[in-house]
């Protein structure tokens, strides 16, 4: 399948209440056509790894055309280049998210370097794609992750809680929520972390911290903790 079979595809699978429920859930769709991610899943398995279609996917400007992109490219063909061209792009936290996920996750080295990078950056969706990279990487055992890995992500977690902006601050919630998960260290540095997020004189911060607690805190979560670190 090539690009313009792909495009063709892509537009006849338009469904105007996907395009709506998009719209509700904050997505901007000014260049989405109303596709599910199972379909394109589906897309993605029937066209295969293909980077240089992904490109071309990406360049359409399509929203859906670029979350299959993210799903049809291979990390390791993935240049640093390429993560700040598309990052560029970023408009939605789907996009974001799908792009994270099932692509820049897994770009070794260059996974932790854009974390730290772009969560300091001023631009609402690349920010959220800073954190999204550290929430990532304390999901699964990934290759050259260890518990030291988060060990730089404390001070950008606490220096950004105050960002008001809906899409930061969850993924910054995200992030703090997720490496707390990690191990049972990490987990106690976390909860000091949010004890410290409530003493700022901030409503995103305060937010964080408490959604945090209530999930880094739980019977649940110290009970798995607890476990993986006694087996």
């Amino acid at each position: 399948m090539d690009y313009s079979e792909i495009m063709q595809q892509l537009q006849s699978m338009s469904d105007p209440e996907v395009k709506a429920g998009q719209e509700r859930a904050g997505i901007n769709t000014a260049f989405a056509y109303g596709i599910k991610i199972p379909p394109l899943r589906q897309m993605a398995k029937d066209v295969g790894k293909d980077h240089d279609l992904a490109q071309q996917l990406w360049d359409s400007g399509i929203h859906e055309a670029r979350i299959l992109a993210t799903m049809i490219d291979h990390p390791r063909w993935v240049t640093e280049d390429q993560m700040e061209r598309w990052v560029a792009d970023f408009n939605a936290w789907d996009l974001c998210d799908q792009c994270i996920g099932n692509l820049f996750d897994c770009t070794g080295e260059l996974t932790c370097h854009k974390a730290l990078e772009w969560s300091r950056r001023p631009e609402e969706f690349i920010k959220r794609a800073g954190f999204v990279l550290m929430a990532r990487l304390a999901v699964g055992k990934k290759k050259g992750v260890t518990g030291d890995t988060f060990e730089a992500f404390w001070p950008i977690i606490l220096e950004e809680a105050t960002d008001e902006r809906n899409f930061v601050k969850k993924a910054v919630n995200w992030a703090l929520r997720q490496i707390g998960k990690y191990n049972l260290p990490l987990n106690q540095r976390a909860i000091t972390i949010a004890h410290q997020m409530q003493q700022i004189d901030s409503q995103a911060a305060r937010w964080i911290a408490s959604d945090a607690l209530r999930e880094l805190t739980s019977e649940p979560i110290q009970q798995r903790l607890n476990d993986r670190a006694q087996s």
